[in-house]
């Protein structure tokens, strides 16, 4: 499992997001204090406050840089 950090702005970042994840089999939480949903559901992130980044869990066994290459434009530092 790895954790970065994404910032969502707009609707089209949370669709484009959700998109991107889609591709890929492995699982994605989002935690947001005390919730945890899945990175998947745009209805879920939208429950999200998305005013500040969330913390997204990579669930995948070995090298998940190609899934990060993919999400280079959402993640921060």
């Amino acid at each position: 499992m790895q954790t970065v950090n994404v910032s969502l702005k707009s609707i089209d970042d949370v669709k484009k997001f959700v998109n991107t994840l889609t591709f890929f089999d492995c699982d994605f939480d989002l935690i947001s204090g005390r919730y945890v949903i899945d990175a998947k559901s745009i209805m879920g992130i939208f429950s999200l406050d998305l005013s500040k980044p969330i913390e997204l869990h990579i669930h995948q066994d070995g090298d998940c840089s190609s899934i990060i290459e993919k999400l280079n434009d959402f993640i921060v530092q």
